[in-house]
């Protein structure tokens, strides 16, 4: 008897102990609880706070930033120029050509001749070969070879120091000079620079097909007089054979040889306009007057 009231107390003792200690551990967690609400009550403020100012970090970034838009309308400090590149110096003028004579220039074009056309004959080249005796040798001249000299040039190899230069033939599109550029916009670049040379009585002629179409050329070739023509080498052929452009007075050829685009490209350097050059150049109207004593032409290569 006294050894089940043993027991019998010792288990409630064990049962009063773990109920005592869930009791502590509640009390624990209720107490943790309301110290956390107590907390973020207490630190609402200065959270709230806290908000206001990334607020006003925020609204302050945007202040900036319409400064920054403000800055913009304002001048910009000019910079310093950077080293200008040697092609540009020149003026995109590749000197190597105005320093060639006769010879080399003949020899010059059959290679561009062979490069454009890796399958051409002997026969096909020797139709489109410009004999050496074609050429005036204009090495002489010491001026940069750009538009700005082109009159000057003229001048330098003409009779008289070019004193018939603005003059024409009585007879409508008629022309003394032919200047023969890569493209239109430098053909309308070149008639500009030779405006110097025109007057009522002898017009520097458009000879390109930018804007102007080869019916509204003709026209203009059968009522005006002209001295000097300037244009491509397509659009050139195309106004001889319709018979509008005569060549009985011609007496120079100029190519714009020395010109060279952004590209670093002239007019021999590309197959679309160096072959028209040459069938151009090669026609039986010109060569049989490259040689000749009388109303010969002479090749200049500017």
């Amino acid at each position: 008897m006294s050894d089940g009231n043993a027991k019998h107390s010792g288990l409630a003792a064990k049962v009063d102990k773990k109920r005592k200690r869930q009791a502590e551990e509640s009390n624990s967690k209720t107490e943790q609880q309301t110290k956390s609400t107590g907390n973020s009550a207490s630190d609402g403020p200065k959270n709230k706070k806290r908000k206001d100012n990334n607020n006003k970090g925020k609204f302050d970034k945007k202040k900036g930033g319409n400064k920054g838009k403000d800055n913009k309308d304002k001048p910009k400090q000019p910079k310093e120029p950077q080293e200008t590149k040697a092609t540009e110096v020149k003026g995109s003028i590749d000197e190597a050509i105005g320093k060639m004579d006769g010879r080399l220039l003949a020899d010059h074009f059959a290679q561009k001749v062979r490069r454009h056309n890796k399958e051409i004959t002997a026969v096909e080249l020797s139709d489109l070969s410009v004999p050496d005796s074609a050429f005036l040798d204009t090495s002489s001249f010491e001026s940069p070879r750009n538009l700005e000299n082109l009159p000057a040039f003229l001048k330098a190899f003409s009779p008289e120091k070019g004193a018939h230069l603005a003059k024409s033939s009585e007879e409508k599109g008629t022309p003394h000079t032919l200047v023969i550029a890569g493209a239109g916009l430098r053909a309308a670049d070149v008639v500009r620079a030779l405006r110097s040379f025109q007057n009522k009585e002898s017009i520097v002629g458009k000879l390109f097909a930018k804007h102007i179409k080869l019916e509204e050329a003709k026209q203009f070739l059968d009522r005006a007089r002209m001295g000097i023509g300037a244009g491509t080498p397509a659009r050139i052929s195309d106004l001889i054979d319709s018979g509008s452009l005569k060549l009985g007075e011609l007496e120079r050829i100029v190519i714009d040889g020395s010109y060279v685009d952004q590209k670093q490209r002239g007019i021999f350097d590309m197959k679309e306009t160096h072959l028209p050059l040459l069938q151009l150049l090669t026609r039986p109207e010109f060569k049989d007057r490259y040689s000749a004593k009388v109303k010969g032409i002479k090749i200049m290569v500017f």
